[in-house]
């Protein structure tokens, strides 16, 4: 053990998982906007997830959609943009400057070189066409407030130009300009993502221009990300944290020393906490159970998973992609997986016998729970895992 440095166990983590993920009972929110800051990032990739995520951390979850598409498309202090490594997350609306400025910029200036030279290999018009295109699409959507890209392209008819993509590959393709022009928009800051067209577990967004904001110093940022970032989820290796954040390793160390970051020495090797997060957590009074639902912030959160996630259900709950699906939690570890079938019934496994005894009386009441604010709600996960398909069979 490296002597000076204070050890936390996998115990401590889950306990801190537990408390700043709002999951145990005790620890549960009263808004969308508190559960957002205390998680940073609510994964966004698939729209139910966000309404989900929060229902499973709000003491009256009830509440949950209807609350966050206020804080959402009414009040404005949730906003689904672009983050991390190209990813859709909704943010509280006073870490957008600090996300665009730390990772959003640099995953931009790739997005839009990568656009034009996909178009200038498919004979498709030019960097000015393409700018006068852009303007025109802004203007256009300032003028509506939220737009389909139909609607945008009914005033922009440039939009609906194609182009081959990937010509002679074997994943050759067709793409329109307002698919991939918007989603450049987005990654830059210029665009977010409004209300959708359906009710909350639909895909398919209105555009919106972006909320205002200040232009950051991009390592002031990251020092300001980073450090947000380990008081939700901190102890992290370094491997999570470029995981997470999708930074350089240098960009990362950097960061680790502007905001203060401590080493800690956790069960695989050093970890880093937040400047004054050493002194030790208690594990909640009560147990816990919390049925949560694919790409969850919580589930996603490191990369490094043992202490949460026994490793012989990785390949039951996450796809081929790295995507996780519905999870069972216990005390800090997940235990199983669940799925709503097309009855609305919620199902759930917990293989291990010990552990399914111990737990089924708390996880039946949660699945109870989420049966009950689900409604006549049907959620199939976008990204869809053995386990998930096998419980809906």
């Amino acid at each position: 053990m490296t002597v000076g440095l204070r050890h936390i166990d996998a115990a401590e983590r889950r306990a801190r998982l537990a408390l700043r993920h709002r999951l145990a009972g005790a620890a549960r929110a009263a808004t969308p906007e508190e559960v957002a800051a205390s998680l940073v990032a609510l994964h966004g990739t698939d729209p139910a997830t966000v309404h989900l995520a929060v229902a499973a951390r709000l003491r009256d979850p009830a509440r949950a959609v209807r609350e966050t598409e206020r804080a959402l498309y009414e009040d404005g202090t949730l906003v689904r943009m672009h983050g991390m490594r190209h990813t859709v997350f909704v943010f509280p609306a006073d870490l957008t400057a600090v996300v665009h400025a730390s990772t959003g910029l640099a995953v931009a200036a790739r997005e839009r070189a990568t656009l034009l030279r996909e178009m200038a290999i498919a004979g498709a018009p030019d960097a000015d066409w393409l700018a006068e295109v852009e303007e025109s699409t802004l203007a256009a959507l300032a003028r509506r407030g939220q737009a389909t890209a139909a609607e945008l392209a009914a005033d922009e008819p440039r939009l609906r130009e194609r182009f081959v993509y990937a010509p002679g590959k074997s994943y050759e393709g067709i793409h329109t300009v307002s698919t991939r022009l918007l989603r450049v928009l987005g990654v830059e800051g210029k665009v977010v993502r409004g209300r959708p067209l359906g009710s909350w577990t639909s895909s398919q967004f209105r555009w919106a221009p972006a909320p205002a904001h200040p232009e950051l110093d991009t390592a002031e940022a990251q020092s300001r990300l980073l450090g947000r970032w380990l008081l939700a989820c901190g102890p992290a290796t370094e491997a999570d944290l470029r995981w997470w954040t999708g930074w350089r390793a240098a960009e990362l160390r950097r960061a680790l020393s502007a905001a203060g970051a401590r080493e800690v020495l956790l069960d695989e090797g050093t970890g880093y906490v937040a400047d004054g997060d050493t002194d030790p957590v208690a594990a909640p009074e009560e147990p816990w159970a919390a049925l949560l639902p694919a790409l969850d912030p919580t589930a996603m959160a490191w990369q490094g998973r043992d202490w949460y996630l026994e490793p012989a259900l990785r390949a039951q709950l996450f796809d081929r992609s790295g995507n996780v699906g519905p999870t069972v939690w216990w005390n800090g570890r997940v235990v199983g997986g669940w799925a709503q079938r097309a009855d609305g019934s919620v199902v759930w496994r917990i293989p291990d016998e010990g552990v399914r005894r111990e737990s089924a009386d708390w996880v039946a009441a949660e699945a109870a729970r989420l049966r009950e604010r689900l409604g006549t709600t049907r959620v199939t996960p976008r990204f869809r895992t053995p386990l998930e398909r096998e419980l809906t069979a």
